[in-house]
């Protein structure tokens, strides 16, 4: 396959998938006002109402990966995005909680497949030392969604109401998955499938080896705090901490959008260039990893003069954990690249649920102040999370040490 047919037929349709996914994901930070006045929802309920979508996506992880392995990721793919296509349009008609958490759940599973799909096809078709590359170039698609997210979601509620909004985003899904059916590879697995039995006992003994509970804990907490936090608490932050109006909120999270973006390709193109001078990937993602903490430390202190500038980075670096799935991934063999990937992903949105569901209850135990929610709780809360992820570090760094494997398997 061709360079250009290599963009334009395995990578660009899952991307376009991606980009949807990550859209529906942090849409809640620009709705939330609304969604708040229409239900007068507490925060733990907002919370919890938002990580419905992050549950359900990251309960069907260890499933998606014997399917992506099984049937590829064309087929998956497309199906899921017609769920979430539905799963909008009942967000769309809901008339209470109950039917925005469970339509929001729907969108979640629909989606579950936004980010595993597009590695799969990459862990496929991209040459094993262009896949850091490839996987962060698919991810700043998905960032390209947090930006639509921001102010054009803004504008668009403003024009038609939050409801119609979903409505828009279900046609757009659908298109999305349109285009995968037409333009992504038929033939999109390499080998023919083991039994379902065998391959459910294969990802069981993935998260048995002493290399996954080594890497999970680290990789689930640093990318999940950042998923839980930018796609809907960032926003509350900016109002209550900072006392910006709703147009000034819109107008930061779109910075940090941007920042995301940027942040997660840059990072890319430097793994792909000092995998070439013999640094490894993991070594990248702990330097990386090294300014994300200091940039949380900065949020949860409130250090005026540094607080948007540590947002920004927290948006950029939140996610250099992908630099770890192709590592990952030759370490337990290309045939097994979907359910590796999975397991991974799963630990990564249990702790997104779990990050965006108890910053809400953690808020919600300091009382309310003039412009919204307690300043003081929303240190505790991201503090917390903080903690939990400089103890993932030294777990990581105190397990023995694992040689990085560099070269194709077979």
């Amino acid at each position: 396959m061709t360079p250009l047919r290599l963009v334009f037929s395995a990578l660009l349709p899952f991307a376009a998938g991606y980009f949807m996914s990550y859209l529906l994901r942090a849409v809640n930070a620009v709705v939330a006002p609304d969604l708040v006045k229409d239900l007068s929802l507490s925060p733990g309920q907002l919370g919890l109402l938002t990580a419905a979508y992050l549950g359900a996506f990251a309960l069907f992880q260890l499933p998606l990966g014997v399917l992506l392995d099984r049937y590829g990721p064309r087929k998956v793919q497309a199906g899921l995005l017609c769920v979430a296509a539905a799963g909008c349009a009942a967000f769309a008609f809901a008339p209470g909680f109950i039917g925005l958490f469970a339509a929001r759940a729907v969108i979640g599973l629909g989606f579950s497949a936004g980010l595993m799909a597009s590695y799969k096809s990459s862990a496929t078709w991209v040459p094993a030392e262009r896949r850091s590359l490839a996987n962060t170039a698919i991810m700043s698609m998905g960032a390209l969604g947090v930006v639509v997210a921001t102010e054009p979601t803004a504008w668009l509620v403003g024009l038609i109401g939050w409801r119609n909004a979903f409505l828009v985003f279900s046609g757009m899904v659908l298109l999305a998955a349109g285009f995968i059916l037409a333009a992504a590879p038929r033939k999109d697995t390499l080998t023919a499938p083991a039994p379902l039995k065998q391959q459910f006992s294969q990802m069981i003994a993935i998260m048995k080896t002493p290399l996954f509970w080594r890497i999970a804990p680290l990789l689930g907490l640093t990318s999940g705090v950042q998923i839980g936090i930018q796609t809907l608490w960032a926003g509350p932050w900016l109002r209550d901490v900072m006392g910006y109006s709703r147009a000034q909120v819109a107008h930061h999270l779109l910075f940090m959008a941007v920042a995301f973006m940027l942040g997660i390709l840059s990072v890319g193109i430097i793994a792909d260039r000092l995998a070439r001078r013999g640094i490894g990937p993991m070594q990248v993602m702990l330097g990386f990893n090294s300014v994300y903490f200091v940039a949380q430390a900065i949020i949860v202190l409130r250090i005026e003069a540094l607080v948007f500038p540590a947002w920004l980075m927290v948006a950029a670096f939140g996610q250099v954990a992908v630099l770890a799935f192709p590592w990952f991934v030759a370490h337990i063999g290309k045939e097994l690249a979907g359910r590796a990937n999975a397991t991974i992903n799963f630990t990564m949105f249990v702790c997104a649920f779990a990050s965006q569901y108890l910053v809400g209850l953690i808020i919600g135990l300091f009382p309310a102040v003039g412009t919204g929610y307690s300043p003081q709780g929303y240190s505790w809360a991201i503090g917390l999370f903080l903690a939990a992820q400089l103890m993932a570090l030294g777990w990581y760094l105190a397990a023995a040490p694992h040689k990085e494997i560099v070269e194709k398997r077979a």
